[in-house]
């Protein structure tokens, strides 16, 4: 899920915005700009807020924040809404890539390094999925449409997220 989210930014934040809410060719870029600056801005203080509030809360409250986010901006398509939209995405998958690593590296039964290969193919097809499953319902419904899917992905974080430890050991 992490990898759809982050690369819904990268791949469709311009296009949502040039495109359907009409924005300059340098607003466009910005949809990018504040999901990284969110995203940056929420791993360099992660590691804090899951060491006082465990993993498991912070994925699914993410999970919450992503999907608000992106409901925000679909449901109030403007500009202003669109880069909040992004930046509470940003924010809420901040820690959901590490925290899976962390996850993987632990788990029992396995050796040392092979959850981690596993979650790191498992993000590059989900980096390979994303832009053309977006793209395809786009091509037939709207991109509107196309970036329900982030607030789809965003509360299967939420549900899935109780799956991840509830305190860092």
């Amino acid at each position: 899920m992490g990898a759809f989210i982050e690369d819904s930014a990268a791949s469709w934040s311009a296009i949502w915005l040039r495109d359907d809410l009409g924005a300059t060719v340098v607003t466009a870029g910005l949809g990018f700009v504040a999901f990284q600056v969110a995203m940056t801005a929420g791993r360099l203080t992660g590691d804090r807020v899951v060491d006082r509030f465990g993993q498991r809360r912070v994925a699914r409250v993410g999970g919450a924040v992503i999907a608000a986010g992106f409901a925000l901006m679909l449901a109030a398509p403007t500009v202003p809404t669109t880069l909040v939209g992004y930046a509470l995405a940003g924010l809420g998958v901040a820690t959901l890539v590490p925290a899976v690593y962390a996850a993987a590296d632990e788990l029992p039964g396995l050796g040392a390094g092979v959850g981690l290969t596993v979650v790191n193919l498992l993000l590059r097809i989900g980096f390979l999925v994303s832009p053309p499953l977006i793209g395809l319902i786009a091509d037939g419904v709207g991109l509107r449409v196309g970036l329900l899917t982030v607030v789809v992905a965003g509360v299967l974080v939420l549900v899935l997220g109780r799956a991840l430890r509830t305190r860092v050991g």
